[in-house]
């Protein structure tokens, strides 16, 4: 007689089937109640494997319990629909996808379709690292407190890199993104260049005092990129740092080397642009390019809810802040930083009196 009641052995074992024959056999030969008592379970759970029983292990397995019909399923329809929005958009989560497309039906259910039709996001393998929440203090945080900018290479976006060879498509892109409320302003260039970081820095403080919005306290931070403090044997502040410092209070601040979680913020939107833009978007050519660049960073600031901003858009967000924030700061649309250095020699040259060759910065 076995020493543990039925449902323990059960939960232990990793083949059941070979104790249910064993309970059918007593059972046969000695009676269901008798197979009851020996096994500790109960004479319905004899019977049960009685009547399964047909001569082979098989037929003793555990069988599905899945309902014959789901009364609540979605309809075909229905599925259609998550499926053709997918395809749409095929880097957004099930909570994007019900907001934009307005499916009547719960993330959930969403996932479970996808995942039937095999068309969950792919993500990729990240290592592990354990990393404070910081969520809660950066809220709390003064409006344009602190701005985080860095680059990104857009060459190793499959879906942009075809686009951009043959259009001429812009192969960097300068971001800075305010921490508290997540705004987003974009510029484009084809290098990396300390040059360039200074037009971008100077365009966005210059477009923000414009619109009343105090930077006498803030601060930018970004890692240490050439394009940012300059060569590493330099003494003297970068042309970045100047930049950021001729606003009085301003400074410019560099993350600690190899610390890459400091820039979670414009790293995240790296990420977010790479599903819900360049994997989507198609370009006719560059004017057609910083055209829907704008849009996006418009949809980003002002429609786009935050799910780790307790779902409001940034624009929301520096309204609760300033109930007088002017939406107007936030409209500073990309720009080719290419065309702003090319202004800024031509402005310069024809101050000047003679002829002066153009030099390269």
């Amino acid at each position: 007689m076995p020493g543990y009641d039925y449902y323990t052995v059960m939960r232990q074992s990793q083949d059941p089937t070979v104790l249910r024959m064993q309970i059918v056999m007593y059972a046969k030969e000695h009676g269901i109640r008798a197979a009851a008592r020996a096994y500790r379970t109960t004479r319905a759970t004899v019977r049960t494997w009685l009547r399964r029983f047909d001569g082979t292990l098989e037929s003793l397995k555990d069988t599905s319990r899945r309902p014959h019909r789901s009364p609540n399923k979605i309809a075909l329809e229905r599925e259609q629909e998550i499926v053709a929005a997918r395809r749409k958009l095929p880097g957004f989560s099930a909570k994007r996808l019900k907001h934009y497309f307005g499916l009547g039906c719960s993330a959930k259910a969403i996932n479970r379709v996808l995942r039937e039709r095999e068309l969950l996001r792919k993500y990729r393998k990240k290592k592990h690292r354990v990393k404070n929440n910081l969520r809660e203090v950066k809220r709390a945080w003064r409006l344009f407190q602190q701005i985080d900018a860095d680059t990104k290479h857009l060459y190793d976006i499959p879906q942009y890199y075809a686009q951009m060879k043959a259009l001429g498509l812009p192969r960097i892109q300068y971001t800075a993104r305010e921490v508290t409320t997540g705004t987003l302003f974009l510029g484009y260039a084809e290098e990396v260049s300390i040059t360039y970081a200074e037009l971008f820095v100077r365009r966005i403080t210059e477009h923000l005092k414009r619109y009343g919005i105090d930077l006498s306290a803030t601060t930018w931070q970004t890692d240490n990129g050439v394009e940012f403090i300059g060569s590493w044997q330099q003494q003297e502040a970068s042309a970045f740092t100047k930049a950021v410092e001729e606003v009085q209070g301003q400074r410019h601040s560099t993350i600690p080397a190899g610390e890459h979680t400091y820039q979670s913020d414009v790293e995240t939107v790296h990420s977010l642009m790479e599903l819900e833009f360049y994997d989507i978007e198609r370009f006719k050519n560059r004017d057609d390019f910083i055209k829907k660049a704008a849009t996006y960073q418009n949809f980003f600031n002002f429609a786009r809810p935050n799910s780790y901003k307790e779902n409001k858009t940034p624009f929301e967000l520096a309204r609760e802040k300033n109930p007088r924030f002017d939406a107007r700061a936030l409209l500073l649309p990309p720009v080719y930083l290419e065309n702003l250095l090319d202004e800024r020699m031509h402005t310069t040259l024809s101050s000047r009196v003679g002829h002066h060759v153009r030099y390269l910065p």
